[in-house]
């Protein structure tokens, strides 16, 4: 039988006013039926561009320079775009990153979930209909009928990513390509889609290729993997022999005598993976507050938010008898899957959100007064001094027409009372402790990368020396190199400033390695909260065991115990 890809010494460049760029130089892929292989790398390795072109779809402003692309046995190296359309979904399901971004908004998603049918030549508005649900109901989803009626925004994001996969198997292709599928998932989510996939190519004997920063998501569920920097592959092979080897360094790789070469490359990813390193919990000794003072940083106490329903519909107890405290100059992480009352919380505890009921005090400042109001006027701007936020993406949290230097001293301005000049020079200072030299102070956001621009925002928010940083996913958007970079960033500031983290994230892996405490909600209500060594070590929910159970944990992978257990009441 054919491979269901076979690329061979592919080349692929960006052409600009700026001149050329290669992007892929010279990558192979082979896939045969029912094999998954990972592109691995970070970003701007070229793993996208390569996984596109590999199916004949060249992104915008890209020029094949050589190589061969077949798919199924047949030869599609040059076709023109609409001889494309006419296997794509028939040979080939593509399922992108974001599920958002890729259905269409105004459009039910099992008319989306159709127009591959009709595309195809399927007519029968009747037959399309049963296949759709048929579709929906293969991928898990229950109720498809109310499914298929749906807009996108009625639907969580697991269930909208599960209708693009709906739609990229609907004619049963021989190939699966999934780009970065499961990134923006809650661990319990991406482990069910990854199940999906899993199932779909036992089943139909599907090749799948799936582009992925997750090191730990590779090594669980590829079957081969090649590493890419630069559009250039630095390993390809086996998946436990070739991470298998970078885990365990030169003395032997699982079921090897010695451990193959590998490339320094790949030994940094996987140095900077959290899931395939030994079980890491932070450093338990203490750190001093700001004042030298005890009181906690941030207090929470049976804190309640109700939203009210609309157009007939329920109220939704967003959080319900919350509680938590945290130590000055400490780290305490809020995890659960999305709708656990993560972002609520976080959102009251910046004085942007009002709680229904409870107590809640942040950096020495009650946020329910007398009337329940919370903050206005002179206080709230005291408050917004000492508690700043550092948003999960940062290419939308920058303005993007305002220079880096004036974005970090803008605020120094407003809190400070600082003339322009001498702002610039303080905003300099904080500029260069993130790393961001003298030579990117008059760039714009778009000339950076994912890393220097949250590294902007990170300086941003230190600029009016706040005690509490609320972090609110900060490196779930970045490569593992580029966060672990923020990650020791993040725990060297806090060691010189004393500085007190509220760490919201779905990522497990990063939590153990950089709170001190954990809370652990679901459905806004707590399972457990205590240090992150028992909570992730002695679990007492069985919520919290199944989201420990969903980190991607490679067999080979030197994680310490491969499974928490239940801890004694």
């Amino acid at each position: 039988m054919s491979a269901v890809l076979d690329v061979r010494d592919l080349a692929v460049a960006y052409e600009s006013r700026r001149g050329r760029v290669v992007a892929v130089d010279g990558i192979d892929i082979r896939i045969e039926p029912g094999e998954a292989v990972a592109l691995v790398g970070e970003t701007g390795s070229g793993k996208t561009t390569a996984a596109l072109a590999s199916i004949g779809l060249l992104p915008r402003g890209a020029v094949r320079l050589r190589g061969t692309v077949a798919l199924g046995g047949q030869d599609i190296t040059g076709w023109s775009p609409r001889r494309l359309e006419r296997i794509l979904g028939r040979d080939v399901g593509l399922v992108p990153q974001d599920p958002t971004a890729s259905l269409d908004p105004l459009k039910t998603v099992g008319w989306q979930i159709g127009e591959v049918l009709r595309i195809h030549g399927e007519r029968d508005r009747a037959v399309v209909a049963r296949e759709v649900e048929g579709l929906l109901e293969r991928v898990g989803l229950a109720d498809t009928g109310r499914i298929a009626r749906s807009f996108p925004h009625e639907l969580s994001g697991g269930q909208r990513q599960r209708v693009l996969i709906a739609g990229a198997i609907a004619l049963r292709p021989g190939l699966i390509v999934a780009d970065e599928s499961t990134s923006a998932l809650d661990v319990t989510v991406q482990r069910t889609v990854l199940d999906l996939l899993d199932d779909l190519r036992r089943e139909d004997r599907s090749g799948l290729l799936f582009v992925t920063h997750d090191l730990a998501v590779a090594a669980e569920r590829a079957d081969r993997i090649i590493v890419l920097e630069g559009g250039i592959v630095q390993d390809a092979g086996d998946v436990r022999t070739v991470l298998g080897a970078a885990v365990f360094g030169d003395t032997a790789a699982p079921d090897e005598a010695v451990a193959p070469p590998v490339a320094a490359y790949t030994r940094r990813l996987v140095a900077n993976a959290p899931a395939l390193q030994p079980a890491r919990f932070r450093d338990p000794a203490p750190r001093r507050s700001a004042d030298g003072a005890g009181a906690p940083a941030i207090e929470v106490a049976d804190l309640r938010k109700v939203f009210p329903g609309h157009r007939g519909r329920s109220d939704v107890h967003a959080l319900d008898g919350v509680s938590f405290t945290v130590p000055p100059a400490t780290t305490h992480a809020i995890v659960g899957e999305s709708g656990s009352g993560k972002s609520t919380v976080a959102r009251i505890a910046l004085g942007l959100t009002a709680p229904t009921s409870g107590a809640v005090r942040v950096a020495g400042t009650d946020l329910v007064g007398p009337d329940g109001r919370g903050l206005t006027g002179t206080a709230l701007r005291a408050f917004r001094r000492r508690v700043q936020l550092v948003y999960q993406s940062p290419y939308a949290s920058l303005n993007p027409t305002m220079r880096i230097l004036d974005t970090v001293a803008e605020p120094l301005r407003r809190f400070e009372g600082l003339s322009r000049a001498a702002a610039r020079r303080e905003a300099a200072d904080l500029l260069d402790r993130v790393a961001l030299g003298a030579a990117l102070h008059d760039r714009r956001p778009r000339e950076l990368s994912g890393g220097q621009r949250q590294r902007v925002a990170i300086a941003r928010a230190l600029a009016p020396k706040p005690d509490v940083l609320v972090l609110d996913e900060p490196v779930s958007a970045l490569d593992v190199t580029v966060q672990a970079q923020i990650l020791r960033l993040l725990d060297e500031l806090q060691r010189e400033r004393a500085l007190t983290y509220l760490f919201i994230s779905h990522d497990l892996a990063v939590v153990r390695q950089i709170a001190d405490t954990v809370t652990v909600l679901s459905r806004g209500r707590v399972e457990e909260t205590g240090s992150t060594r028992d909570v992730f070590e002695r679990p007492r929910s069985d919520y919290t065991v199944a989201l420990l159970d969903a980190i991607p944990t490679p067999a080979f992978a030197v994680t310490g115990p491969s499974r928490p257990h239940r801890g004694t009441p």
